[in-house]
């Protein structure tokens, strides 16, 4: 068995290593490897093949027997080309820095701490101190969230505690800790009552779009909409709109509708130039990616290689091959 690091993911054997049996062969791919197939005649059947991206554009992908996706969302797999027998697993691990990052983001929105640090000096404070600016508070609002899953959960529980008053939609999510859930279906009135509003839900072909003009009109005119999860969820032109007549009061941005490729390495993150309005804050899909995610998931990786190679059951399943499943049918009628 290898690990065949593909791409980005090349870049992080050194977190890899350490975790891993040093008898394991750790072999790194170019991107292309993922969207070509220049570098099929490397992957073999028992190999271990970690990538963000695999697509191919509707032709099949050699058979090897797991993929381990560095980040949980899936929306760059085309699950469809690959071989049966193939197994796929993600990780986790980024909603602690996410929920953070969210917080942070509407702390700031309301206080404006770094204002009122720059407009401190020692010839102008005693003025300022007199006319100083009212600020706003976290404690009392309304928080409404699309998804309650890992990241969702963990942005409740940090709002919750600063004394917002939290309801999430989500079909599937079991326990409410500190929201709130209800589902999918109550999202227009979700998102009419919140005073902020977070974007934490896969990108599907349910939800691609789902936060349309219709739900932005429904939105409190000075609601501020954060999207840490896809941008694809929240209809471009919609979104622009709004801000633009200041139909909602602003948006946090951290995920963009257009990224570097092989093909366009310098695009536009976006059609229209949200970053140039002062209500949009933007940053360039950073809210996760602290100096610990990187490790924390490789070691997640490490620890289902070498569960596969010792036939324990992996971590984050999220498809098992048919190989696999015969494997295990095999096992149970031996017992």
């Amino acid at each position: 068995m290898r690990v065949l690091l593909v791409g980005e993911a090349a870049e992080h054997e050194a977190d890899l290593r350490p975790h891993l049996d040093p008898a394991v062969e750790v072999v790194a791919l170019p991107a292309e490897a993922a969207t070509t197939d220049a570098h099929d005649d490397a992957i073999d059947v028992d190999d271990v093949v970690v990538s963000l991206r695999l697509r191919r554009n509707g032709a099949p992908l050699p058979p090897f027997r797991l993929l381990h996706v560095p980040g949980a969302g899936l929306d760059g797999i085309d699950l469809d080309a690959l071989d049966p027998r193939t197994t796929v697993a993600n990780v986790y691990e980024h909603e602690i820095p996410i929920a953070e990052f969210v917080l942070a983001r509407l702390l700031e929105w309301e206080i404006r701490a770094a204002d009122m640090q720059a407009a401190f000096g020692p010839d102008t404070w005693a003025r300022t101190y007199r006319r100083r600016a009212e600020h706003g508070e976290l404690h009392g609002r309304s928080l409404g969230i699309a998804g309650y899953g890992r990241i969702g959960r963990a942005i409740a529980a940090r709002a919750a505690a600063f004394g917002m008053r939290v309801v999430a939609v989500d079909d599937h999510a079991a326990g409410h800790d500190h929201a709130q859930v209800l589902p999918t279906s109550r999202l227009p009135d979700v998102a009419a009552g919140a005073d902020r509003f977070v974007v934490a839900c896969p990108l599907t072909d349910d939800t691609r779009g789902m936060v349309d003009a219709a739900l932005l009109d429904r939105m409190p005119s000075d609601a501020v909409l954060v999207n840490v999860s896809r941008a694809e969820i929240v209809d471009e032109d919609a979104l622009w709109h709004a801000l633009r007549h200041n139909s909602i009061g602003g948006a946090i941005l951290d995920v963009w509708y257009r990224y570097p490729s092989p093909a366009d390495p310098t695009p536009a993150p976006a059609a229209h130039p949200f970053w140039e309005l002062p209500h949009a804050w933007c940053t360039p899909h950073s809210s996760a990616w602290t100096r610990s995610l990187a490790r924390r998931r490789y070691a997640v990786i490490a620890d289902n290689v070498e569960r596969l190679a010792s036939g324990r059951p992996l971590r984050n399943t999220v498809r098992t091959g048919v190989e696999a499943d015969a494997d295990r049918a095999c096992s149970r009628r031996s017992t």
